[in-house]
């Protein structure tokens, strides 16, 4: 057996995303706590379970949620004074597939720019 899951959450998981996002930063959550108890329960069949939480993304969702201009008006709170990419969470989903990270499981990467 063996294999590796990727779920993705949301750094809104451990922010709370207070007067915004609380259902959404709740329900991500929820993903992080089943995955790392998933991945001791796993562990032994050779399956990793890890979590990428994206922090602000260029992405439709917060244009979707009503705000267009969300992320850039957040952008100069984050570390690294920038939005996020897809492509920059796709890459960590494909570290984490990869034999590169064959040691890694119930971890969690933060693709959120130093926050």
């Amino acid at each position: 057996m063996g294999g590796s899951i990727v779920n993705v959450s949301s750094l809104a998981a451990v922010s709370g995303s207070p007067n915004e996002y609380v259902d959404y930063a709740a329900s991500k959550g929820a993903i992080d706590t089943f995955s790392k108890g998933f991945a001791k329960e796993v562990a032994d069949d050779r399956i990793r379970v890890n979590v990428v939480r994206p922090g602000f993304i260029y992405t439709d969702m917060h244009k979707d949620g009503g705000e267009v201009d969300r992320v850039n008006r957040l952008a100069p709170s984050i570390p690294m004074k920038r939005r996020g990419q897809p492509e920059e969470v796709a890459e960590a989903i494909l570290w984490l597939l990869s034999n590169k990270a064959s040691y890694t499981s119930g971890t969690f990467i933060d693709v959120a720019g130093g926050r």
